[in-house]
This record gives structure tokens, C-alpha cells and sequence, in this order.
């Protein structure tokens, strides 16, 4: 408990130091180069700065928050971080706050800090225009964008190995690809986690869950954090097959790596990348501009379909290589059973007692 106590004051702590310094991740060396953004009006003037906690990738991110200052003159003080470490920083963070708002990241994570109690309820003029099937009742969160769980192969690797793409959950069992296939941490990452509920939702009961889970433990060489990095680990080339989004391959393939996106044919899970106010934030006006400013800015808009990812939004434009969840089957997902804090909690207990740590 002492050792818990210590680690919490160490990182409330380091955070201010973190804002003060921007992100903490450097931008991918091969990051794409999107199309020229559209023409945004002069700097206002200098209207203070909010910080915020960001599960998108790190260049959209940086761009984005870029894009809101020179419009408003309110400079973005932000930290990347994946969806579950979001959620044991503001837990570490509760009784002093040190952002005002989340932006991206996996909605379940959003679910899970708002049972919690680390989010607060915000109801921005422009929440209307966001479909009621993608936001929380309560308002405690509002989606941004949806994509779905698909598999990314490196065709070059594939052919020196051997090996064909998968294109279903039960082909990664395969002997074949036995050290073949990377994934996330789902204690650390919400995409992770999510492909955790889809299984659950295949095989419809949490201990066959947990069968084929410990079975594709077994073609798994590493667990990361985050959950785009196995895919960026395939466009190298380092590891042929990995689990992830498809918008991260998308935006990978665009680049020119030698890959193929597949969908696993028995169905796969989604993610709806949602945005939440911190409870107790400090910079709670200009926070609430930023939230209002990404739902309805023509320019964020813009500057999310450049990453490939599909908005919910009503009218939004979409990328025409962005893959939408409607072009393919996707489980039937109960995003609030998800991401109630006890049954996470349990899922992610039992997958570290029964894999994580048996590493």
C-alpha cells in the first residue's frame, strides 16, 4: 500500500511537469503527410491555454490542437497517453485534477471513468448533431469517430515466412503463426480491451473467452501499450501480423507499406472514440471551447479524415480509403456491460493472473 501510496504522489507530481513540456511521445518517424489544411482564421489574442489528456495519435493530435489555437489564441498544454493509462492517472489525479478534458480514445474507457466518477456531464451546443446511439445519456461522453477491430499483415514477411493473412479469429490460432502475431496490453490499452469483449461476444461466455484467449497467447511475441504500435511494428516489417484499428492501417498502407487489412469473417468489435470533461478540471471554460470547437469546426473535421478514421457526426465527410464498420460484420456490442468498472475489472484481473502474468 506504501508502494502504491508513493507512486500516485510521484506521478500528481510529475504531471504540471509534462503539460508544461507538451506531449511525452515523439511523433511516428514515418508519420503521414495529410493534405494541406483549410485556411482557419488569424490568431485571436492570447486567451489562456487548457490541458488535456489525448488517446489520438500523436500527430493528429499535435495538429489538431495547433489548428484550435491559431483560431482561438488558447494554446493546448497536452499529454498522449493510451486509453487505460487515462484512467489510472485521473484515478491517481482525483483529489487535484491536473487536465480538463479527454479527448479520444477508446468510448469503454470513457464508460469506465465515468463510473468512476472521474468525468463530468457537459452538454455542448452542438451535441445534437452527434447521432443519440453515439453519446452517453447522461452526457458524460460524446463519440467522434467508429472503427472496427481488423488484422494487418506485412505481404512481404507473409511470403518470406510462409504464411497466408489471417481473415478470422480462429486462423490466429493456427500453429503457423506461432511468435507471428502482436497486440496490445489490455490493461494499458482500450484496443486491447476491446478485442477482450469481442471474443467474449463470439464465444458468449466469459471462460471460452478466456480459452481462446490463452490459445492465442500462445502465437502472441509481445504485448505493447499502446494499441497502434503492433500495427506500425508490422509496416516495418519487424512482426507480419498484428491486431488493431483499422484507420491505423489505413493510415499505414497510404504511406506505402507492402500490407493487407483483413476483417475477421466470424464478426469483429468497434471502437467509438469519444471525448469527456475531467470532474473537477481547472481550466473548465476553455476546455468546454475546446470541446465545442472539435464537434463542430469544419477544419477538425477535416483534419480527423485525414487520419482515416469515420466521424459520427451528422453530415460529416468521409475519406473515401477510411473503412466504415457498415462494409463489414461487426458483433453485436454492449458498450455499457463493457465498461461498467466490475466487469473490466474482472476481465482484466483474470487475463493478468491467467496470461499477462505467466509472461
Amino acid at each position: 500500500m506504501k508502494k502504491t501510496l508513493a507512486i500516485l504522489l510521484v506521478l500528481t507530481l510529475l504531471v504540471p511537469a509534462l503539460f508544461a513540456q507538451g506531449s511525452q511521445e515523439a511523433a511516428p518517424a514515418a508519420a503521414p503527410a495529410p493534405a494541406a489544411p483549410a485556411p482557419v482564421a488569424a490568431p485571436a489574442a492570447a486567451s489562456g491555454s487548457v490541458n488535456a489528456y489525448t488517446t489520438l495519435e500523436e500527430p493528429l493530435a499535435a495538429k489538431l490542437f495547433q489548428l484550435f489555437e491559431a483560431e482561438t489564441g488558447i494554446k493546448v498544454n497536452f499529454v498522449r497517453l493510451s486509453g487505460g493509462e487515462v484512467v489510472t492517472r485521473l484515478e491517481a489525479e482525483s483529489a487535484n485534477p491536473q487536465a480538463s478534458i479527454w479527448v479520444g480514445g477508446v468510448g469503454l474507457d470513457h464508460i469506465t471513468a465515468k463510473s468512476k466518477g472521474l468525468t463530468t456531464p457537459y452538454v455542448s451546443r452542438y451535441t445534437a448533431n452527434t447521432p443519440a446511439q453515439f453519446r452517453d445519456p447522461e452526457n458524460y461522453y460524446i463519440g467522434l469517430y467508429v472503427g472496427p477491430l481488423t488484422f494487418v499483415t506485412n505481404l512481404d514477411r507473409a511470403k518470406e515466412l510462409g504464411i497466408q493473412p489471417p481473415k478470422s479469429w480462429a486462423d490466429l490460432l493456427k500453429p503457423e503463426y506461432k511468435g507471428y502475431i502482436r497486440m496490445a496490453n489490455p490493461n494499458s490499452s482500450g484496443t486491447a480491451y476491446n478485442v477482450l469483449t469481442t471474443i467474449l461476444d463470439i464465444y458468449g461466455t466469459e471462460d471460452k473467452m478466456f480459452d481462446y484467449m490463452k490459445a492465442l497467447d500462445k502465437n502472441i511475441d509481445q504485448y505493447t501499450k499502446s494499441g497502434s504500435a503492433p500495427g506500425k511494428s508490422v509496416a516495418t516489417g519487424e512482426i507480419p501480423v498484428a491486431i488493431g484499428y483499422a484507420h491505423d492501417q489505413v493510415k499505414l498502407k497510404a504511406a506505402g507499406s507492402p500490407i493487407v487489412i483483413t476483417a475477421p469473417s466470424e464478426g469483429t468489435g468497434y471502437e467509438l472514440a469519444s471525448m469527456s470533461m475531467v470532474k473537477g478540471g481547472k481550466d473548465t471554460v476553455n476546455a468546454k471551447k475546446l470541446y465545442d470547437w472539435i464537434l463542430s469546426s469544419p477544419v477538425a473535421q477535416q483534419t480527423f479524415t485525414e487520419w482515416y478514421v469515420v466521424l459520427v457526426a451528422n453530415g460529416a465527410v468521409k475519406h473515401p480509403d477510411a473503412l466504415s464498420i457498415t462494409e463489414i460484420k461487426t458483433v453485436d456490442e454492449d458498450m455499457a456491460w463493457d465498461g461498467d468498472t466490475v466487469n473490466k475489472t474482472r476481465l482484466l484481473d483474470r487475463w493478468t493472473n491467467e496470461i499477462g502474468n505467466k509472461r
